[in-house]
């Protein structure tokens, strides 16, 4: 796989859109953003997107997967150590700050950061300047910091495993991506385009059974899930892919489970009334029904039983009755 070729935002969820709007706002900015979104989701993608649209774009941009990185050596990979500084330390060596100097350095997983790191961290970023490990003098630094995280950061502050002055230091631009479940209009775009990119020259398309099961499944692993699925498909497939060639969880799910699956939060959510419930269901509904339709409301309104005039009279009352908007591919050049 080609990163370069897949660091590309395609979108035509309204939620999504917004989001990039803002960071294209934010362009001309230094400011701390902080990625929020679960595992999959494309938060690196972002991150990329927000260093290519910046002043930064042609200078140093270092990503770094903290969780990847064993808690004894985090400090020496950070800030960079002396020669002699421990047993191992047979030269000196710059830290992934002093490489990023002058661009942005990109902190994935930041929730995975130990106390101790986190207040050295805080210390760089307050000062604009580090001090290796084993060193004896400060070096100055200029990054702009982007983060990212896959859990709400204040439940880590409550339960005291994160710095709240940390918190509020990374916490400038906060940007929450929402799950592919929550944007599934994205779905055939996507998945259309990892499978274009997978297939070289092999021409292959989805018959009807598969392009729904697409849409029903609930995507536990979000658009990385969709791309390995895409992958896989795009190496056994040939010309139109069958139902049958889909792994087994997604021949087994349907509109009720995704509704179900959906409306999760309807039904173990204590604070909600019988009518938010029932508003709950109803909203899935309809946008299931479009979805399902490709956003042609007389279609929808038939499928459900409904006169077009009511049909209509929903969207309206939950502000649902957007326009379909037009495929945005915001690529990221380099």
């Amino acid at each position: 796989m080609n990163p370069e070729k897949l660091a590309t935002l395609i979108t035509q969820n309204m939620r999504m859109l917004e989001l990039i709007s803002l960071i294209d706002k934010i362009s001309h900015s230094d400011s701390s953003v902080l990625l929020i979104g679960e595992t999959g989701v494309g938060k690196e993608v972002f991150a990329d997107y927000v260093h290519r649209t910046s002043l930064r774009k042609h200078k140093p941009f270092v990503k770094v997967g903290l969780s990847a990185l064993p808690s004894e050596l985090l400090e020496s990979e950070l800030f960079g150590h002396e020669k002699g500084s421990f047993t191992s330390a047979h030269s000196e060596k710059q830290g992934l700050f002093e490489i990023a100097n002058g661009g942005s350095i990109f902190l994935d997983d930041i929730d995975d950061v130990p106390i101790a790191i986190q207040t050295k961290l805080l210390r760089v970023l307050e000062s604009g300047e580090l001090m290796r490990v084993g060193g004896t003098k400060f070096i100055p630094v200029d990054v702009r910091l982007i983060t990212a995280t896959k859990i709400d950061l204040k439940l880590l502050i409550k339960m005291d495993k994160f710095r709240s002055d940390l918190y509020y230091r990374i916490n400038v631009v906060p940007l929450t991506i929402p799950p592919l479940r929550e944007r599934r209009d994205d779905i055939p775009l996507l998945f259309k385009h990892f499978l274009a990119h997978y297939a070289g020259e092999k021409q292959l398309s989805l018959s009807d059974k598969v392009s729904k099961a697409l849409s029903f499944y609930n995507w536990p692993g979000n658009v990385r899930e969709l791309r390995n699925v895409a992958q896989r498909l795009a190496l056994f497939g040939e010309s139109e892919i069958k139902l049958s060639e889909l792994p087994v969880e997604f021949q087994q799910t349907d509109g009720l489970d995704v509704l179900l699956k959906a409306c999760d939060n309807c039904f173990i959510e204590n604070s909600m009334s019988f009518d938010q419930v029932v508003d709950c269901l109803q909203i899935n509904i309809l946008k299931q029904a479009l979805q399902e339709h490709g956003r042609n409301q007389s279609q929808a309104a038939r499928s459900l039983k409904m006169s077009l005039s009511t049909f209509r009279d929903k969207l309206k009352k939950y502000n649902i009755l957007n326009p379909a908007l037009p495929a945005v591919y915001a690529e990221i050049r380099r």
